[in-house]
């Protein structure tokens, strides 16, 4: 088998999977496994998929539409898990915070501490509705209009949030890279975090694996505005490491 063909049937399996192992398609292709992590490399340079350590996964469009709240508000994958448990250690007594809307902020919710006093700040209305029932959380809500799939993002929510002052910002987008920062998938949620970022003494990225090297349509805030940023042990090590170079902690989530 020629590699263009062995590249096409990767490509097919990976439309039709949604993720690939390069040590099951070596199996399967009878090829070495360097083999494979060849073809996987020329097919990323080639903007045909992005690689992980154990693989590969589809390269995501620059727009995300909106995903069933079902998934989004699910009980996340062991990457995302492992992401919001460890951001989940930074939040300590007193302290202001922002926590969105994203799915990514729903899984941090099951690990937020209860044994300290500490106030939150949100643009989600089931985010709210969660931590209503906790004592030890006081919880503000944005105002402005209500935009299911994004929250409250209107003018009126940047508004409101430009007069506040916020301790650490939990943030988060479609992808975030060396290059382009952090990203999202519409102009209008980029510039509502970004208004966030600005009010902010500390910025956190949670990204799970697939975001990072990833560029979305509308760049939210450049890797000079964030102190830190929390992936998983997928994360492909060139791009943290191009990541680190621009001045941001980068910290690993361990498999579990």
């Amino acid at each position: 088998m020629f590699a263009e063909e062995r590249r096409e049937q990767i490509l097919s399996k990976l439309k039709s999977l949604g993720r690939v192992f390069a040590k099951e398609l070596a199996e399967e292709f009878q090829v070495s496994i360097d083999t494979i992590r060849r073809d996987l490399t020329t097919m990323e340079e080639d903007g045909l998929l992005k690689r992980t350590h154990g693989g590969a996964v589809p390269l995501s469009k620059v727009r995300r539409f909106p995903m069933d709240d079902r998934i989004r508000y699910s009980e996340g994958t062991e990457h995302q898990n492992a992401v919001a448990k460890l951001a989940a250690s930074y939040i300590e007594q007193g302290d202001t915070l922002f926590i969105g809307g994203a799915s990514i902020h729903y899984i941090l919710l099951k690990f937020i501490p209860t044994d300290r006093d500490y106030t939150v700040v949100t643009n989600s209305l089931l985010i709210a509705e969660k931590l209503k029932h906790h004592s030890n959380i006081e919880t503000y809500i944005v105002c402005g209009k209500v935009k299911s799939e994004e929250g409250i993002v209107d003018p009126l929510a940047i508004e409101f949030i430009r007069t506040l002052r916020i301790d650490t910002a939990f943030l988060t987008g479609g992808g975030i890279s060396a290059k382009h920062g952090l990203s999202s998938s519409t102009p209008e949620g980029a510039i509502f975090q970004r208004a966030v970022a600005e009010v902010s003494r500390h910025k956190i990225c949670l990204a799970n694996f697939d975001k990072v090297g990833t560029e979305f349509f509308a760049r939210t805030v450049g890797l000079n505005n964030l102190d830190v940023l929390i992936t998983d042990w997928e994360a492909p090590d060139e791009e943290i490491e191009k990541i680190r170079q621009m001045g941001v902690k980068v910290l690993v989530a361990e498999e579990h």
